[in-house]
Order: C-alpha cells, then structure tokens, then sequence
C-alpha cells in the first residue's frame, strides 16, 4: 500500500512538472519581438506574421513631394527671369553711368592738364612746388592774352562750359544721382550758354558802359537797376524760349510757359544779382566783367535750368495724363 502510494506521488510531481514546463513554453511563445529575442526561443511550429503597409500614404506624401518641387522649380524660374531683367537694367544703367563718369573724367582731365601745362614749353628743372606756384599767375596771363586776340570766342567758351556746369548742378540739386544726368538737356544749356550768353553779354557790358559814361555814384546803382530790369527779362526770356525749341516744342507752348515763369524768375534774380552787380560795376573792369558773372552765374544757370524743365516736365506729366483719362472715357461707353 505504502508502495502504491508513493508511486502515485511521483507521477503527480512528474505530471506537475511537465504542466509547468508547457506553461512557461507557452509564455516563451507569447513574447513580442525585441532586441533580446534568441533563435533559441523560435518555436518549431511555423507561424503567420502578417504586415500592414500604408501604400496611401506613400503615395500621397510623394505626391505632395513631387507639387513641392514643382512649385520650387516654377519659383526659382521666375526668380531667374527677375534677376534676368534686372541685370539687363542695371547693365544699361552701368553703361549710361559710365558714359557720364567718362565725359567728367575728361573734361576734368583736360582741364586739369591744360591748366597745369600752361607753362611746358620753359617748365624743364622747375620744382612741383615752383609749377604750382607760377600756374595761376601764367594762366590768367593766358587768358588776357585771349580776350586782346579773340574776346567774343574766349567769352562764348566761358560761357558754354559755365552754362554745361550749372545745369548738371541743376539736375543733382532737383535729386539726380551724380553720374547719372541728363546728357542732352546738359548740352542744350551749354550751346545756349556758348552761342548767345557769351556773344551778348560781350556786346551788352559795352553798351551799359556807352549808356551811363559818367563817374559819378549814381552810375553803379543805375546800372544795377537797368540791368536787373530790362537786360534780365530779356536775357531770361531769351534762355527760355531757346531751351523750349531745342526741346521741340510747340511755340504756344514756350510761350505760355514763359508767361507764367516771367514773373518768378525776375523776382528770383533780385534775390542774388543786385549784390554781386554792385562788384561787377563797381570793382571789375570791363574786360573782366563776364568772367566775373559767369562765376555767379553757376547758381543762376541752375536756378534758371530747374524753371525751365520743372514747367515743361509738369506740361508733359499733365498731357499724359489727360491722354490716360481721355482713353479710358472713351472705353467707358462701349463696355
């Protein structure tokens, strides 16, 4: 009996055994994939693992991918044909700039050089010092020796540079950058500084010293008051009606405008010539007198310029406007 029974306690245990054994199979099997998964533990029986791929996903994010590059493509194009136009404008800029700085260059070389080589023919073993020293003295010899040979073309040169400058000062004081002025309204103001200013001032300050002979000291103020009346508004509206043709315009026109900038312009006049005439006839020689006035005359021919073309620019802004409003009244009715 005691046998039976102890045999039976060892198959139980034995039993026991195999049962926990299977469970922790079972738990072995029912582990999730990890790092520290061995092929030791692979159960033998084959199992069905099956994977869920998001194929729309896929496709719309390379969708969206392939619209994203596009779009870059489409912008990097425009940005391309932007910086295309831009450089085309800035190239055309560079070279309207470079036109300019080379006609500054050498007129200012050209200056610089027939001023300080006024004396080579007898400079040889002079010091720098010594040909700075002795370059004004002979340059202004130089000069009178001009005007005893050829004073009305000595003064019409003054004149056309003076005239050339001023109005290149005019164009950088109404907001122009330096090197980027108006060429040709640049020569319209010196060919009318050259072929009239110079030629009638010449014939001019002879006659107010045929007109007023005496010594007196009324004569200096007389001839402020004449000059700053009837030369002035015949020399302004000389200058004004010159600049109007050269530019092409109509002569209603240039004479409209000069009517409404007559007034203004001699009122401005008043403001600087009477002070700078009272040294022009009381101090300057006659011969000397234009070289004198046309010193002034930098700020003059600027203030004159800037008359001139803000009435002409205004005439033509406002006809184009008119032009615009005209076109899209007349579109009105048939829409």
């Amino acid at each position: 009996m005691s046998a039976l029974n102890n045999f039976a306690t060892h198959i139980l245990s034995s039993s026991s055994k195999r049962s926990l054994q299977e469970s922790r199979k079972t738990q072995t099997l029912s582990i999730n994939f990890s790092p520290t998964f061995t092929i030791q533990n692979i159960p033998k029986t084959p199992s069905r693992i099956s994977f869920v791929c998001p194929i729309n996903a896929v496709t719309e994010d390379k969708e969206a991918e392939a619209n994203q590059e596009n779009e870059k493509k489409e912008s990097n194009g425009t940005e391309i044909e932007e910086k295309i136009k831009n450089s085309f404008l800035s190239i055309l800029l560079d070279k309207d700039r470079f036109f300019n700085a080379s006609i500054v260059l050498g007129a200012g070389t050209l200056a610089i050089t027939r001023l300080l080589t006024i004396d080579h023919e007898y400079w040889h073993g002079w010091t720098l010092y010594e040909i700075l020293r002795y370059a004004p003295e002979h340059n202004w010899i130089a000069y009178e020796e001009a005007l005893k040979a050829n004073p009305v073309l000595a003064k019409m040169a003054i004149s056309g540079i003076v005239y050339s400058v001023g109005d290149w000062i005019a164009q950088c004081y109404e907001g122009k950058p330096l090197l980027e002025f108006d060429r040709t309204r640049m020569f319209r103001s010196g060919l009318v500084g050259f072929s009239l200013h110079g030629s009638l001032s010449h014939y001019y300050y002879q006659f107010c010293e045929a007109l007023f002979p005496s010594n007196d000291w009324w004569v200096v103020p007389a001839k402020v008051a004449f000059d700053q009346t009837i030369w002035s508004a015949i020399w302004n509206s000389i200058y004004f009606v010159v600049l109007g043709f050269l530019r092409l315009e109509s002569a209603s026109n240039i004479f409209g405008e000069l009517r409404a900038t007559f007034w203004p312009m001699l009122t401005a006049g008043w403001k600087l010539w009477p002070f700078a005439h009272l040294i022009t006839y009381g101090v300057i020689p006659l011969e000397q007198r234009l070289l004198w006035v046309d010193c002034v005359e930098l700020v003059w021919v600027t203030i004159l310029s800037t008359y001139s073309n803000e009435k002409s620019e205004a005439r033509i802004s406002g006809e184009l406007s008119e032009a615009k409003s005209d076109s899209s009244s007349s579109k009105l009715p048939e829409d």
